[in-house]
């Protein structure tokens, strides 16, 4: 019997961040770490526009963007089988029902690869066994 790892649905990212040295540590981190960065934005009508325009398996999203929000941009990932994980300084109280997760600032490389693993298996029916330091792992919205 061969052991190996699941197959992962997540690996094509969208990362919303209007900090330019947390964008350029999110892409190469996560680029290291196996996902394809499709695009890096800083705001709110880039990120819709590369949602309508691309395959996207996950948006990593920080709250607030010069020109909206994220968690306008999460409803709209919602309402398309997106989901997303926030990245911001505190979790917002509205976006819960459009998010799968919230990633506290500031965290680790491995925090960030470890809250997507923890969606991924969540989108698979798994229960993670430990969320890593700062990641609140939301109940799964429902399907819009």
């Amino acid at each position: 019997m061969v052991f190996g790892r699941r197959k992962k649905l997540i690996t094509r990212l969208l990362i919303v961040e209007d900090e330019p040295l947390i964008a350029f540590d999110n892409e190469y981190v996560l680029s290291d770490g196996g996902y394809e960065v499709v695009a890096t934005v800083d705001r709110l009508a880039l990120a819709l526009e590369v949602l309508e325009g691309e395959a996207i398996d996950l948006v990593l999203a920080d709250v607030n963007l010069a020109d909206g929000s994220g968690i306008d941009l999460a409803r709209h990932a919602h309402q398309r089988g997106v989901p997303v994980i926030f990245a911001t300084g505190e979790c917002p109280d509205g976006g819960r029902a459009f998010a799968h997760g919230c990633l506290a600032k500031p965290y680790r490389p491995a925090d960030l690869i470890a809250a997507i693993a923890a969606v991924d298996g969540q989108m698979q029916g798994e229960r993670p066994r430990r969320l890593p330091r700062g990641f609140s792992l939301f109940e799964q919205p429902a399907a819009a």
